[in-house]
């Protein structure tokens, strides 16, 4: 979590972060910020079963991934998660790219998520919560030159 902190302070983000106890999903996250003027959101570490590519999803907490629509789109391995972004199940998040230092993870974003203002991600650690606004996740993903897209979830 630390490195996180010192990378959004180098970028001159704004952000808060709120502790709590260890949560391993979203839905267990959100207890804590729901009196809050926030999106609380869920980010999926997963893998294309012939090509490899591994992919980030950001979504709404409350959304599911439609795997169906996806074709051979499944979840990463807990292995490949700890490999690419040195994190393990339960603390899936967007700052978990600062450590893919070979940058090949795609990043997909719920475009319903740009109509909001601030959301919430994991600090690389399951016992925060960080809140954020969305044009800054943009900075923090352009600043590690990431490239990434909106798209309907």
């Amino acid at each position: 979590m630390e490195e996180v902190k010192e990378v959004l302070d180098k970028m001159n983000i704004t952000y808060e972060i709120i502790s709590h106890e260890a949560v391993r999903t979203a839905k267990e996250a959100k207890k804590f910020i729901e009196k809050m003027d926030v999106i609380p959101t869920k980010t999926m570490f997963m893998q294309d079963k012939i090509s490899k590519i591994f992919y980030l999803f950001v979504l709404h907490a409350d959304k599911k991934l439609n795997l169906k629509v996806l074709n051979t789109i499944q979840f990463g391995k807990e292995e490949d998660l700890k490999e690419k972004m040195n994190l393990t199940f339960g603390t899936v998040s967007i700052f978990g790219l600062l450590n893919n230092k070979e940058h090949d993870i795609k990043v997909y974003i719920d475009n319903s998520l740009k109509k909001t203002d601030k959301i919430t991600f994991h600090p690389n650690d399951n016992t925060r919560t960080i809140l954020i606004l969305v044009k800054d996740i943009i900075k923090f993903l352009e600043d590690l030159n990431y490239d990434y897209e909106f798209i309907y979830m």
